[in-house]
């Protein structure tokens, strides 16, 4: 059995003020739902911390899922996202850097549900 593909994605250096802003974290998954072709199903959750910070957001997908928590205290967004249709990730580098001003990111791709 092919269980598809899971990215377990860290950005780091990311603008504080980028990560607890909505629309930002709004248009990365939105991003990375069209570079990969994705299916949102239903209406995603986004929830916005108060004061300072940051933002959660998650889309059930066709596919599976995608989940960003960002935390502006540190300059971090994780990103997972599983796939259980085989595909291409987006280029994490970019879309991070473009939507978050990150400057380090560490991308792991977990084969899933293989024998």
């Amino acid at each position: 059995m092919d269980g598809g593909t899971e990215w377990v994605v860290d950005a780091f250096d990311c603008s504080a003020e980028r990560l607890r802003d909505r629309a930002r974290v709004i248009a990365l998954c939105g991003e990375i739902v069209a570079r990969c072709e994705l299916r949102v199903v239903g209406e995603p959750a986004i929830h916005v911390f108060p004061g300072p910070g940051g933002v959660t957001a998650l889309y059930l997908l066709a596919e599976s899922h995608l989940a960003c928590h960002t935390f502006p205290e540190s300059g971090v967004a994780t990103i997972n996202l599983y796939c259980c249709t085989p595909r291409r990730g987006p280029s994490w580098d970019l879309v991070c850097a473009t939507h978050l001003g990150s400057t380090r990111v560490i991308v792991r791709e977990l084969a899933r549900g293989g024998a």
